[in-house]
């Protein structure tokens, strides 16, 4: 599929649009659209690409006319689901721009046993970042978010899942279309008590002695699993 740049609106789709303030700013004073150019918007909860012509341009607001729209469908068919249990906010933020354009479809931010409290996410500013990402990668899908208190609840929903650690089975020898769900643990790993959590087959490992953090981990993880 070609890449086919667009932006994000969460009212495409309808006959008429008037925009104004950040889509505004990025559309005409950014990316110098002008009247009568054609753009593509997204509304990141459907399969289409719609496509608006620029009727006019005011001096902080737009309007724009439903020209057309396509059917695009997601060529991610892996459905992955990522448990990423809670590291410092900043590190999460810097990682899941690349974790979105490797295709993950669903991130559980999980507290684990060894998780500090005090961090929190902002369910917003991530949403946030994730339209910054698809918009630049043209993913046309927004990753799906949430979050659990435990370890125990996760997988309670998700009894399927494995766990990236030290001494599990080499990931290059298993047959990673059966991987739909894997926990990457906090900083230090996850306790003694989480890991009794899995069974032996389910514990897996990268070909390395190296000790990744965990950001790198759960994007070297979803890179093998997705690209």
């Amino acid at each position: 599929m070609n890449f086919r740049n667009f932006f994000y609106s969460p009212d495409a789709s309808k006959e008429k649009l008037e925009i104004k303030n950040d889509l505004f700013n990025h559309l005409v004073k950014s990316r110098r659209q002008k009247e009568n150019d054609i753009v593509i918007l997204k509304n990141l909860k459907d399969d289409f690409d719609y496509s608006y012509k620029i009727q006019s341009v005011q001096n902080k607001k737009a309007f724009l006319v439903l020209e057309s729209r396509e059917e695009v469908k997601n060529e991610n068919q892996n459905n992955f689901h990522l448990g990423f249990c809670i590291i410092d906010p900043k590190s999460i933020k810097e990682v899941l721009p690349y974790l979105n354009q490797t295709g993950v479809e669903k991130i559980t931010f999980i507290y684990s046993d060894l998780s500090q409290k005090s961090f929190k996410l902002k369910k917003e500013k991530l949403q946030k970042i994730l339209i910054n990402s698809c918009e630049q990668c043209g993913r046309g899908s927004l990753m799906k978010l949430d979050f659990k208190n435990s370890l125990d609840d996760f997988l309670k929903e998700n009894p399927n899942s494995f766990v990236l650690n030290f001494g599990g089975q080499n990931i290059n020898e298993i047959d990673i279309k059966n991987i739909k769900a894997c926990v990457i643990g906090p900083e230090g790993g996850l306790s003694e008590r989480e890991m009794k959590l899995f069974e032996k087959e389910k514990i897996l490992s990268f070909k390395t002695s190296n000790v990744l953090k965990a950001e790198n981990a759960a994007l070297c993880l979803c890179s093998k699993i997705l690209l």
